[in-house]
């Protein structure tokens, strides 16, 4: 399953208007030579996967979750050259960008002033050799499969922060009687040294829940990253030098030093596991923080997400 915020950039540089579509650096749809008739399973909710119960005693069922299966595109379409010259042309472009390939790739769909962004391999391609073919002028159909059903926008989102700068502590001596309420709190407690230290705000504008890329930059010991509103929490008991980089992908559910190296070992007992931890629709107060030590300014926690759409 290929995660959206992976992909190239310029996946939709191409499109101007409603009614078309980019795939494989290609145009099709409105104002192009590959006139589209239909696009069917766009504005779909994929097939569910219900594991709703039967009470066996009485009427009824307990519900079950949801969980959405794969999303399928039929696309409907037309060759209209505006020469018969430039069909064999026009022909074997399209063959080209819709052959059989293993990995997803963007397909960018704009429809009703919406642009949305999926992931989709070609699973069916049919064009039929008639005498309409002949003239350069067949009509065919395309089908994508996504294996993550989610329309994302198109946009990549990045929020970054530092850690929390640790609180002064007591000063002694102190003087009695004592205002404990005035006092700072103990130099293991961290405060905010501004607003926004440790804290991250994101917001999901569509309707369905959306994997991150996060990112702990050290140096730093043991970083996590607390959803505030549910407690979620995603920590690993590991250390980072200076310019390592610890990636974790909620959607592939790998936790990647520098790149290269698994550190999903370490993540300790508390930790979410990585796929359960997303961005519900709406807004995410989220918390960065380490192991109490030496306060380091160059430790910082990125995220980012595209807003994701049934």
């Amino acid at each position: 399953m290929a995660n959206a915020l992976t992909g190239v950039t310029e996946i939709d540089d191409l499109i101007t208007q409603d009614g078309q579509m980019q795939w494989g650096g290609m145009l099709l749809g409105e104002s192009t030579p590959y006139v589209g008739v239909q696009l069917t399973g766009w504005d779909d909710l994929p097939d569910m996967a219900s594991g709703t119960v039967a009470m066996p005693t009485q009427h009824g069922a307990w519900p079950g979750e949801l969980l959405a299966g794969v999303r399928v595109l039929t696309w409907d379409f037309r060759i209209l050259p505006r020469r018969i010259g430039d069909f064999p042309r026009l022909l074997s472009r399209l063959l080209a960008v819709t052959g059989v390939r293993q990995e997803e790739q963007p397909l960018v769909v704009q429809l009703a002033g919406a642009r949305r962004l999926l992931f989709a391999r070609v699973t069916r391609r049919a064009l039929t050799a008639d005498r309409v073919y002949t003239r350069g002028e067949p009509t065919g159909t395309i089908v994508w499969e996504a294996s993550d059903p989610r329309r994302y926008e198109v946009r990549r989102h990045v929020a970054r922060t530092g850690l929390p700068t640790p609180g002064e502590g007591l000063r002694w001596p102190l003087s009695w009687p004592l205002d404990w309420m005035r006092e700072s709190p103990p130099t293991h407690v961290r405060r905010w040294s501004s607003p926004a230290a440790g804290r991250l705000v994101v917001v999901n504008t569509g309707d369905a829940p959306s994997h991150p890329v996060i990112e702990f930059r050290g140096p730093l010991l043991r970083p996590s990253l607390t959803d505030m509103d549910t407690g979620r929490v995603l920590e690993y008991a590991t250390g980072l030098r200076r310019d390592d980089v610890l990636t974790v992908d909620t959607l592939a559910g790998t936790v990647l030093l520098n790149g290269v190296e698994s550190r999903l070992f370490t993540a300790t007992p508390r930790s979410t596991p990585e796929r359960l931890f997303t961005l519900e629709p709406g807004t995410t107060r989220l918390l960065f923080n380490a192991e109490p030590g030496r306060f380091d300014p160059a430790a910082s926690a990125s995220i980012v997400w595209r807003s994701a759409h049934w």
